[in-house]
């Protein structure tokens, strides 16, 4: 599975941004997918999870209410919708993809990863 994040940017506190993650294959529909990021100076940190068909969700407590996940199998997408962002958000963020297709752990055993897309929130 190879991926491809998009929609990172410069904004201001309390705007919103959405992430986009594009996957190549005809079997990107049977991976769960997740999007990670990477904080200047930290270690990198799970952000939220997608089930393979969308039916489940997970999030980190740090953004939970603020972060939507979602995925189109039709378009080999992925997203995560950023609202009412803070400083505290900017990072470099990764999405990811299960290591295996219709994997069996949940939260996801995330083995691929996609080039990273850079946010800044400014204050």
């Amino acid at each position: 599975v190879q991926l491809q994040a998009s929609g990172g940017g410069l904004v201001q506190a309390g705007d919103y941004l959405r992430l986009f993650c594009a996957g190549s294959g005809r079997t990107f529909s049977r991976y769960a997918m997740g999007w990670f990021r990477q904080a200047p100076g930290k270690e990198r940190e799970f952000v939220a999870a997608i089930s393979w068909s969308g039916s489940t969700t997970y999030y980190a407590d740090s953004v939970k209410g603020q972060f939507i996940i979602s995925r189109d199998n039709a378009k080999n997408t992925v997203s995560l919708q950023m609202n009412s962002l803070k400083p505290e958000d900017t990072a470099v963020y990764y999405c990811a993809a299960d290591k295996s297709p219709f994997g069996g752990s949940w939260p996801p055993d995330f083995g691929f990863w996609g080039q990273g897309t850079q946010v800044t929130v400014s204050s």
